[in-house]
């Protein structure tokens, strides 16, 4: 996978992830995630995940 490409699939993870930690704390309502402990556990493995991508990606230059 190219480096461009990768960098936009961990920031989306990143933004996605926030998202759904939102929902699941409640901060983010109309869906059926809002208030759920395993979307914002969802959310926070994402984010991170993202996070992780990211700054490897960035650290190869």
């Amino acid at each position: 996978m190219r480096r461009g490409p990768a960098i936009g699939l961990g920031v989306l993870l990143i933004l996605v992830g926030a998202l759904w930690t939102g929902q699941g704390l409640g901060y983010v309502g109309g869906s059926f995630m809002t208030g759920q402990k395993l979307w914002t556990a969802i959310g926070l493995l994402c984010v991170v995940g993202g996070g992780a991508l990211v700054l490897a990606l960035l650290r190869k230059r």
